[in-house]
């Protein structure tokens, strides 16, 4: 892997993380940082995983219908691989679906001179912690984390509340279920139920 160096010759490079519930925003930002990185004339990739299937295959698109060109893998090692010499920002769209190997692939990215951007749930449904979020949020140089609006009582929310039927899934459920609004909603910490 490639290190980038700035006109005086420093390396340079950094990890940030956005994190946060569903509907709190995280996809959005992403794509506000990296328009501000187009804007500064600076390369940019955006990955997503293959999991994501809410969209078309090579975008991500927020809830509310922002969307962006994004380049579908499904190993950290394949987005590691597809990282072009001439990229400035590697942005990274539901890093919690990637391996435990993302957490390298971004501190080398970053310790290498890339400015890398992660996005992802830090929570499961069941309100611990998801995948590799925890790590990267300990290696981040910088953390964003978002707040939904809970449906129920209208405080901050920072959890995803899974439903079945309109009912909390049961905590046997699988951890990964891609949906949006007929899965999920936002809830905050007293609203949030698991059974």
């Amino acid at each position: 892997m490639q290190t980038l160096f700035d006109a005086s010759g420093m390396v340079q490079g950094s990890l940030t993380v956005i994190t946060g519930s569903m509907f709190s925003g995280k996809t959005e930002e992403l794509i506000r940082l990296v328009r501000r990185a187009l804007y500064a004339r600076r390369k940019v990739q955006v990955f997503k995983h293959a999991l994501d299937t809410r969209g078309e295959t090579g975008e991500i698109r927020s809830h509310n219908g922002i969307l962006y060109e994004a380049i579908a893998v499904t190993t950290s090692d394949e987005l590691r691989d597809r990282v072009e010499r001439t990229t400035n920002l590697v942005a990274i769209e539901e890093v919690q679906f990637f391996d435990e190997r993302i957490v390298e692939v971004c501190r080398r990215l970053a310790d290498g001179g890339y400015d890398v951007i992660a996005a992802g749930l830090d929570m499961d449904f069941r309100g611990s912690p998801f995948g590799p979020i925890p790590r990267l949020l300990a290696e981040a140089d910088s953390v964003i984390k978002l707040h939904a609006i809970c449906a129920r009582c209208g405080r901050d929310a920072a959890r995803s509340q899974r439903l079945i039927d309109g009912r909390p899934a049961p905590a046997s459920a699988p951890t990964i279920l891609v949906g949006a609004e007929e899965s999920y909603e936002a809830r905050c910490r007293h609203c949030h139920e698991v059974l």
